[in-house]
């Protein structure tokens, strides 16, 4: 188990954005998937309540199941333990969690493109995700490595988001007017990452 320390940042404008990771030189390492994120919890959500997350990821076919505890306390950053592990089928999986008494309390989709920097250390972690409701980029590594990208992006500590896709996919629905599904924009409108 270790601590994730991340920030996501809104995407102003991908196609600047794109250019600037170029310019300091991140390459795709992982080109862009998407992704089908569940979580699971109990009927009165005790995991929520305490701001756990148990998480079933899914992509092309690989699963990977991930316990996140609730934040520490920080100002700027989302610190979380978190313990994962290569699941080989997803689905049955889910199965068992539901025979256990849990519940799929919700589902997210996002595409994810995954850059990398020559010298970074492999705990380094930079994600463009495109979502229904908006494109970031993800920060995850010592909170140094968070403020020097991200200042050198164009971003301040201001900018920074901690909140989490369920979060984000719940203000989402309420900007618009409470609709359950939140669709992706046309592939022309977000491009390729």
């Amino acid at each position: 188990m270790h601590h994730e320390i991340e920030v996501k940042l809104e995407v102003r404008n991908s196609r600047v954005l794109k250019r600037r990771l170029r310019e300091l030189g991140f390459r795709v390492i992982r080109p862009r998937r998407r992704e089908s994120n569940r979580l699971f919890d109990f009927a009165d959500a005790p995991l929520r309540k305490a701001g756990w997350a148990l998480r079933l990821r899914l992509v092309d076919g690989s699963c990977l199941l991930t316990l996140k505890s609730g934040a520490v306390a920080s100002r700027s950053y989302k610190i979380r333990r978190e313990i994962e592990t290569k699941v080989d089928d997803g689905e049955r999986l889910s199965q068992i969690l539901k025979m256990l008494g849990m519940r799929e309390s919700f589902r997210y989709e996002k595409h994810r493109t995954i850059y990398g920097c020559e010298g970074s250390a492999e705990s380094h972690h930079l994600a463009y995700d495109e979502t229904p409701v908006g494109n970031y980029i993800e920060l995850e590594g010592p909170r140094r490595w968070i403020d020097e990208i991200s200042r050198k992006l164009g971003y301040q500590r201001k900018d920074f988001v901690t909140l989490g896709y369920p979060t984000l996919y719940s203000q989402g629905r309420k900007r618009h007017n409470g609709r359950r599904t939140l669709a992706f924009p046309p592939s022309d409108a977000v491009g390729k990452a």
